[in-house]
C-alpha cells in the first residue's frame, strides 16, 4: 500500500519531462519560408496621339541627258574655249580644231564647182546651137545626141561638185565643236595640241541639270502605300502634284519639290525592291549628277498613333511582342505589329489598347503570368502622364532612311 503512491509520483514526473522535451522540440522547428517580393519594373501607359510620318529614302541624282562630246572631224586641237565645269548654253563654242586644212579643202571644192559650172555652160551653148542644125539635117543625129549627153553629164558634175562644197563646209563647221544643249560641261580630256580622231576621241561630257532626276528604291509594301498616298493606284507617271521633298547631305532642305516621273516595270527579285524616279526642278544648279540626297515621300497621318520605346519590344523569329501588365499586376506577353521606327520608338499598328501598361525596363525580371510591381516611367512618346488628358498636338516625325542605292 505504501509503494503505490510512489509509483504514481514517478509516472507524473516522467510525463512532465516528456512534455517539457516536446515543448523544447517544437520551439526549435522552423516555419515555412516567406514569399519573395514582386520584382519592380518600369512601365508606361499607352496614350494614342496624332502623328504625321514621312518616309525617307536615300536617292541619287542623275542627269536627264548625258552627252559625250566627240569631234566629227579629225585634226590637231587648236584651243579650248570653256572653263572646266562651266555652265554652257546650247551652241556655245567648246573646242576648236585646226581649221586650215578644212578651209583649204573648201576652197578646192569651190574651184572644182566653178570649173564644172563653166563646162556645163559650154555644153548648154553647144546643145542650143545643135538643135536647129539637126532639124535642118546639117549635123547627124549622133552628133546631136552626143551634145545632149555632154550637157547632162556636165549638169551631174555640177551637182556632185556642189555636194563636195557642202561637205567641205560641214567639215569646216565641225572643226568648231559646240554644245548640243544647255548643261554643265565636265573637264576636257584632250588639251590643245593633242590629236583628235573623228568620232572616236572623247573630248568631254555634258550633263543636263535643269530639271534633274533622282532615283531611289522602295519595297513592294511601301510602293502600295505610296500609290495610295498619291491617289494613283496604277503608279504611272501622270500630272501628279510635286509632293516629294529633298534633304541635302548637310541636312538642309532643298527648296524645290519633285514629282513622280517613272516607276520600274518589274520588282528586283534579289531584294524585292522597285526603282522609282522623280523629276526635280534645278534652276540654280544646286544639284549635280551623282550626288546623294534624302527623298522624303508624302506624309502618312495617324490621328491615334501609339508609340512604344524600342527597348520595350522583343523581336524573335519575325514576330514582335511586349509585356502588358493586367489589373492584377500580372505580366502577360502580347504580340504586336510595328513596321515603322521613329527615332528610338516603334510606331505600333496593332496589338495595344489605350491606357494599357507596357513594361519598358526590367523585362529580364518578368515571367509570363508572374506578379510584378509596376512603376510609371518618366513620361515620353507614347506614354500617358499628368497631362495626358490635355489636347494632344500633332507631331511630325520622319522614319529612318533606307539603304543607299549602288552607284552606277
Amino acid at each position: 500500500m505504501c509503494a503505490f503512491p510512489a509509483l504514481i509520483e514517478a509516472r507524473l514526473r516522467a510525463g512532465a519531462l516528456l512534455l517539457a522535451l516536446s515543448v523544447l522540440s517544437a520551439c526549435g522547428e522552423k516555419g515555412p519560408p516567406p514569399q519573395p517580393a514582386p520584382p519592380e519594373v518600369s512601365v508606361i501607359k499607352v496614350a494614342p496621339a496624332p502623328i504625321t510620318v514621312f518616309e525617307e529614302y536615300v536617292g541619287q541624282t542623275e542627269a536627264i541627258d548625258t552627252v559625250e562630246i566627240r569631234a566629227r572631224v579629225g585634226g590637231i586641237l587648236e584651243r579650248q574655249t570653256y572653263t572646266d565645269g562651266a555652265t554652257v548654253k546650247k551652241d556655245d563654242l567648246l573646242f576648236v580644231i585646226d581649221r586650215l586644212p578644212f578651209a583649204t579643202a573648201l576652197e578646192q571644192a569651190k574651184a572644182n564647182l566653178a570649173q564644172a559650172q563653166a563646162s556645163l555652160e559650154n555644153s548648154k551653148q553647144n546643145l542650143a546651137r545643135a538643135e536647129p542644125l539637126v532639124s535642118d539635117q546639117a549635123i547627124s543625129k549622133q552628133d546631136y545626141d552626143a551634145a545632149f549627153a555632154k550637157q547632162r553629164s556636165d549638169a551631174a558634175s555640177v551637182q556632185a561638185m556642189q555636194a563636195l562644197v557642202h561637205t567641205a563646209e560641214l567639215n569646216l563647221a565641225y572643226a568648231s565643236v559646240r554644245a548640243p544643249r544647255d548643261g554643265v560641261v565636265s573637264k576636257a580630256l584632250i588639251r590643245p595640241g593633242g590629236l583628235v580622231n573623228a568620232s572616236t576621241t572623247l573630248l568631254t561630257t555634258l550633263y543636263s541639270v535643269d530639271p534633274i532626276h533622282v532615283n531611289f528604291t522602295v519595297g513592294e509594301q511601301k510602293l502600295i502605300e505610296l500609290k495610295q498616298q498619291l491617289g494613283n493606284p496604277s503608279g504611272k507617271p501622270t500630272d501628279n502634284p510635286a509632293v516629294f521633298q529633298l534633304k541635302l547631305i548637310d541636312g538642309s532642305d532643298y527648296p524645290q519639290r519633285g514629282r513622280l516621273d517613272f516607276v520600274d516595270a518589274a520588282v528586283d527579285p534579289k531584294n524585292g525592291t522597285l526603282q522609282i524616279r522623280i523629276a526635280v526642278p534645278n534652276p540654280d544648279h544646286a544639284l549635280r549628277p551623282g550626288q546623294f540626297v534624302r527623298v522624303i515621300v508624302p506624309a502618312r497621318e495617324n490621328a491615334n498613333a501609339v508609340r512604344v520605346p524600342q527597348r520595350a519590344v522583343t523581336e524573335l523569329l519575325g514576330t514582335q511582342s511586349v509585356f502588358v501588365i493586367g489589373p492584377d499586376n500580372k505580366a502577360s506577353p502580347r504580340e504586336i505589329v510595328a513596321k515603322t521606327r521613329i527615332g528610338n520608338d516603334w510606331l505600333v499598328d496593332k496589338g495595344l489598347n489605350p491606357n494599357e501598361l507596357v513594361v519598358v525596363d526590367g523585362i529580364s525580371k518578368v515571367r509570363p503570368g508572374a506578379v510584378v510591381k509596376p512603376v510609371i516611367a518618366t513620361q515620353g512618346p507614347g506614354s500617358a502622364g499628368p497631362d495626358a488628358n490635355k489636347a494632344a498636338q500633332p507631331e511630325t516625325v520622319r522614319a529612318p532612311p533606307a539603304t543607299p542605292p549602288t552607284p552606277k
